[in-house]
């Protein structure tokens, strides 16, 4: 099997509490969930398939890895190292927030070493593409950027930061193979609506490799037959039929550069 020559990232997958704040949270499992990427980790990544993934254990909703260092609380509650989540539900009991010393621990044990392992991956020059891989949930939250807009988010969004961390023509070519490998259409899928790319991208794109985010609408398995939301429970093999399909789709874009190329 052929290694594609892609970095992805996965910043929001993952589910736990960092041991330093287990005392200090009052969010419920539900609103934990919601916050995240859920199941992101099991769509996107590809094993060896790819040439890397960067991956973390740690929610979002304790340290947010796209996020700049200073973003954070009370300018933007929804920060690196948050006081809400995106739904606007508080995380820690009142007055056991993370003070200046906990949040500099924080970014040091789980912030840091996520983005010094993209900067070292990046310095192979095996990399062709690179995706920051995201979740957005069906109705937009009210701190989203499509926020009170009536009309439907797409099933998929890729964001370039319009054409500042790729090419139009590169995110154009892998919005043709996603509409092929999911079989959806050409309206289904967007690009740069609701989301450009965040501070992943937009700081890591063009410099040289060029970078995309990827944001799958959450209807696609978070929802009816598949997801029962009373327990949180999915169905895995809906999980794998997505993962597949976003191999396909970067298969697709590699043999659409190859033929384009003649190599």
């Amino acid at each position: 099997m052929t290694t594609l020559p892609v970095l992805l990232s996965i910043p929001h997958g993952g589910t736990e509490i960092p041991e330093e704040l287990k005392e200090r949270i009052c969010i419920n499992p539900f609103d934990l969930f919601e916050d995240g990427d859920a199941f992101t980790q099991e769509i996107y990544h590809l094993q060896n398939r790819v040439t890397d993934v960067v991956t973390t254990d740690i929610a979002r909703a304790f340290v947010d890895l796209n996020r700049s260092t200073d973003d954070m609380p009370p300018q933007n509650p929804d920060g690196l190292i948050k006081s809400k989540t995106c739904f606007q539900k508080p995380i820690y009991i009142q007055g056991k927030e993370p003070d200046n010393l906990l949040t500099r621990k924080l970014i040091e044990r789980y912030y840091l070493p996520y983005h010094s392992r993209i900067r070292e991956i990046l310095k192979q020059e095996t990399i062709l593409l690179a995706l920051d891989c995201h979740s957005m949930a069906a109705k937009a939250p009210a701190i989203a950027p499509d926020a009170g807009k009536k009309a439907k988010r797409p099933l998929v969004c890729l964001g370039n930061v319009h054409e500042k961390s790729c090419p139009n023509e590169t995110v154009e070519k892998l919005s043709e193979c996603f509409c092929r490998a999911f079989s959806l259409k050409r309206s289904q899928v967007s690009i740069n609506q609701p989301f450009s790319g965040g501070y992943i991208t937009r700081t890591y794109g063009r410099n040289p490799v060029p970078w995309v985010q990827v944001e799958l609408n959450r209807l696609l398995y978070l929802a009816s037959p598949w997801f029962d939301s009373s327990n949180l429970q999915i169905d895995k093999n809906r999980l794998k039929q997505l993962n597949h399909q976003f191999e396909n789709a970067l298969c697709l874009f590699f043999d659409m550069e190859s033929t384009s190329t003649g190599k």
